[in-house]
């Protein structure tokens, strides 16, 4: 597939929304700077979508997503051994 959707769109907003509110800090520093740049790059993504940029909406949602990614496997944030929205192992 050669398109962003608003279908594909909805999707991943949902999923990183989800993900932003499962999120507990664990790390002051580092995690809250973590957090703070994957809810800048989501609110980003809210507003290269309502312009019609869906590319950079996607990128932003993407980048959005690898920061709560990174915060999860650095121990930076409790996600709840959440596999399903976070690269974590589940065990």
């Amino acid at each position: 597939m050669k398109t962003i959707t608003d279908k594909k769109l909805d999707k991943y907003f949902a999923i990183t929304g989800e993900a932003i509110n499962k999120i507990k800090v664990l790390d002051k520093k580092h995690g809250e700077d973590a957090f703070d740049m994957a809810k800048r790059y989501y609110s980003d993504a809210k507003f290269f979508r309502d312009k019609g940029d869906y590319v950079n909406a996607f990128a932003c949602l993407n980048y959005a997503h690898g920061w709560l990614d990174a915060g999860a496997r650095l121990g930076l944030f409790d996600v709840g051994k959440d596999s399903r929205l976070f690269t974590v192992d589940d065990e």
